[in-house]
C-alpha cells in the first residue's frame, strides 16, 4: 500500500478532541484520522449506492411480492405478533435503560 504525506489544518479544539479520543482508543492520532475518514467515505458511498438502487426500484412489483409473503403458512412458533400489553411492556423497559 502506498503511503503519502498530506498536511491537515484542524482547529485547535477539533484537534485537542481527536487526541483526547485516539487517546482513549489506544491508537495513534494517525491511525484515528484514517479510519475516520474511512468511515465517512463508506457513508457517502453507502448513500450514493442506496440512492442508485431506489433509483430502479420498481415499487408496485416490491407491492406484490409483500402481498404475498407467506400466504397460506401459519407463524413459526415464537413468530407470533406480541399483544398491545406486551408491546407496552418492552416500550417501557427500553425507556427505563436508557
Amino acid at each position: 500500500m502506498r503511503k503519502s504525506n498530506f498536511a491537515l489544518r484542524l482547529q485547535p479544539s477539533l484537534l485537542d478532541e481527536a487526541r483526547k479520543v485516539a487517546e482513549s482508543e489506544g491508537v495513534a492520532l494517525n491511525q484515528f484520522i484514517n479510519v475516520a475518514v474511512a468511515e465517512k467515505l463508506s457513508a457517502i458511498r453507502t448513500e450514493s449506492y442506496f440512492e442508485e438502487r431506489a433509483g430502479r426500484a420498481d415499487v408496485g412489483k416490491a407491492l406484490a411480492i409483500l402481498r404475498r409473503a407467506g400466504l397460506g403458512n401459519r407463524p413459526v412458533p415464537g413468530d407470533e405478533m406480541p399483544t398491545r400489553k406486551a408491546r407496552l411492556r418492552k416500550r417501557e423497559g427500553h425507556r427505563a435503560a436508557r
